[in-house]
């Protein structure tokens, strides 16, 4: 049994920094947000106190006055990998047990002692899900009495095996999460089975329509925004605003958000522009555009989440190696929420530059994943898909003179920031 108590300050204690955190979007049929999978992963530097990644994940969780898992998934419900070591020890009392969601991994075998503790646990309140199932095993069918979900990856399994599967785990009112679910087709599939959760990006992969136009508030808001980054003044900015009511309400809920960080409620659109400058106005409107399709009955909700802690990473990341130059900061947050028009729009990104004037080091990030604010682009998008990419990160953090240690403190920081975001944008 792993030793995790919160009182062990031995030379073996472990830290948030010596690990990555991924955090992968679990959507419902309606594609809202439902949870997140949280993933560790032992960053490869320094001395080797861990030996795997699960036992980084218990680790980390003990020590749950430094992670922070409200901030973390907010008001989510967050899936954590665990195998017998971890389901044997005394983490437990650390965990919101209303907010998790205990995933058994697929190689654990269901001992006597191992399914007692399950049972303990659900006693207590826990929930579990059995994951990466790909048949009835003697050990898949002595765990499925004891939990509430089955994930599917759909690398792993082929369709003829999920036709039967799907039918015979929803018969034992099993809710179905469907992993690793890339296209929209592999989607749709997954909608008829039945499933009842999806977790994959699919919803960010950009379905390209030739010849597609912006709706008439996109283009409201994309005009806005050029005036925004000329030399238009004030009152003509105002103006254009007050052309579209429900523009101008959405935008001054926004700018009221703890997000911002104003010290006063704005209640004007005046104030507004006054108050926030042109570069934190400009922000605000890149994340309407997000918000936007929400609105009208389509839940981007997904899109706008990662959008938003994309785009608020690539600033905290800017800021902590370019420390002095601000405008390098506003330049990152730009490239991570534009890097995602493409899937917004429906159209190219080389269309949607043409559109949107930007500078040629965002023009290269946003193209080819070059320069600077590339790197920083690169590294977000490896952090999100963690469980394939996670090699990468290390030369990205090197290419950038990027230490590991304020890597997730960072992401914490970008995801509560998001979190406040989103919670006001819809």
């Amino acid at each position: 049994m792993i030793d995790l108590t919160l009182h062990d300050t031995g030379p073996r204690s472990l830290r948030v920094r010596e690990f990555y955190l991924g955090r992968q979007p679990i959507l419902d049929r309606n594609q809202a947000l439902f949870g997140y999978e949280l993933l560790f992963r032992n960053a490869p530097v320094g001395p080797a106190h861990v030996t795997n990644d699960l036992t980084a994940t218990a680790a980390v969780i003990a020590h749950a006055s430094q992670l922070g898992m409200e901030k973390t998934i907010g008001d989510a419900l967050g899936f954590v990998n665990v195998d017998a070591d971890v389901i044997m020890s005394d983490i437990f009392p650390f965990l919101p047990r209303e907010k998790v969601v205990l995933e058994i991994i697929n190689t654990m075998q269901a001992t006597p002692q191992v399914l007692a503790r399950i049972r303990e646990l659900v006693g207590h309140g826990f929930s579990f899900a059995l994951d990466d199932v790909t048949g009835e095993s003697p050990d898949v069918l002595a765990l499925l009495p004891l939990v509430d979900y089955v994930k599917m990856d759909m690398r792993n399994i082929p369709l003829s095996s999920l036709m039967k599967l799907a039918p015979r785990f929803r018969q034992d009112k099993k809710k179905l999460v469907a992993e690793k679910v890339e296209t929209r087709e592999e989607f749709k599939n997954c909608l008829d089975l039945g499933f009842d959760y999806f977790q994959g990006y699919y919803f960010s992969r950009p379905v390209i329509m030739s010849g597609k136009k912006l709706s008439p508030s996109q283009l409201a808001v994309m005009e806005l925004m050029t005036l925004v980054t000329s030399d238009a003044d004030n009152q003509e900015i105002e103006r254009a605003i007050k052309r579209d009511v429900s523009l101008a309400l959405n935008l001054l809920r926004l700018v009221n958000t703890p997000a911002v960080g104003a010290r006063q409620r704005i209640d004007s659109l005046s104030q507004a522009v006054t108050v926030l400058g042109r570069r934190q106005l400009q922000r605000w409107l890149q994340i309407m555009l997000y918000a936007e399709p929400s609105k009208r009955g389509h839940s981007m909700t997904p899109l706008l989440m990662l959008a938003t802690t994309r785009g608020r990473l690539l600033e905290l990341l800017a800021g902590k190696l370019r420390p002095s130059q601000r405008e390098v900061a506003d330049i990152a947050f730009t490239v991570g929420i534009m890097s995602l028009m493409d899937t917004l729009f429906g159209i190219s990104m080389t269309e949607i530059l043409e559109q949107i004037p930007v500078g040629s080091d965002v023009r290269e990030a946003l193209l080819t994943r070059s320069g600077f604010y590339g790197d920083l682009l690169k590294l977000v998008e490896c952090i999100e898909r963690i469980e394939e990419m996670d090699n990468h990160i290390v030369p990205t953090l090197r290419d950038l003179a990027m230490s590991t240690d304020d890597l997730v403190e960072l992401e914490m920081a970008a995801f509560e920031w998001s979190d406040n975001v989103v919670r006001y944008a819809l």
